[in-house]
């Protein structure tokens, strides 16, 4: 799961399998349904002010932004394993950091696309300042990244393992 390029997303064969599936999904069992709630809501009359048809119009159209999403993430991904388990940090690793060196201002934080996001640990992009401050540093390394206003940040790569979750 190295990251080659900005548009280049590296993903594991499990990743990109479930992101086919969704795609899928949405291309066609999900584009009927959608079609059938418009035409149920368009039937209903006045369609200035019919909840139900704005709503699905709504729906349609997130639904449409994510195809288009999946689509161009899949057109550029890049099918390969996990990142070795070999302190490096790259994409698809947690990492551990320590703020200025400060081991008891730590985070940890998986180093991924946005597409790997979940509720059980925070996802930066490799894209992102601290994401790419930290790309390719070693534990044990110091890193450097840009603060939105414009200053420096120091970091100490604590931890690199790939990510299991």
């Amino acid at each position: 799961m190295t990251q080659t390029s900005e548009n280049v997303t590296w993903l594991t064969q499990e990743a990109y399998n479930q992101l086919k599936a969704e795609l899928a999904y949405l291309s066609g069992p999900a584009r009927t349904e959608i079609a059938v709630k418009i035409a149920a809501a368009r039937e209903e009359g006045d369609l200035r002010e019919n909840g139900g048809y704005h709503a699905a119009k709504e729906e349609q159209g997130k639904m449409e932004l994510r195809v288009r999403q999946l689509t161009q993430l899949l057109e550029h991904a890049k099918v390969g394993e996990a990142p070795a388990d070999d302190g490096v940090v790259e994409p698809g690793m947690v990492v551990t950091i320590a703020f200025d060196g400060d081991p008891d201002d730590t985070m940890t934080f998986l180093l991924a696309s946005r597409e790997y996001a979940s509720a059980d640990i925070e996802t930066y992009s490799p894209q992102s300042p601290l994401g790419s401050g930290v790309n390719g540093k070693k534990m044990g390394e110091d890193a450097e990244y840009e603060l939105p206003n414009g200053k420096t940040a120091s970091v100490k790569i604590l931890e690199a393992k790939p990510y299991t979750g």
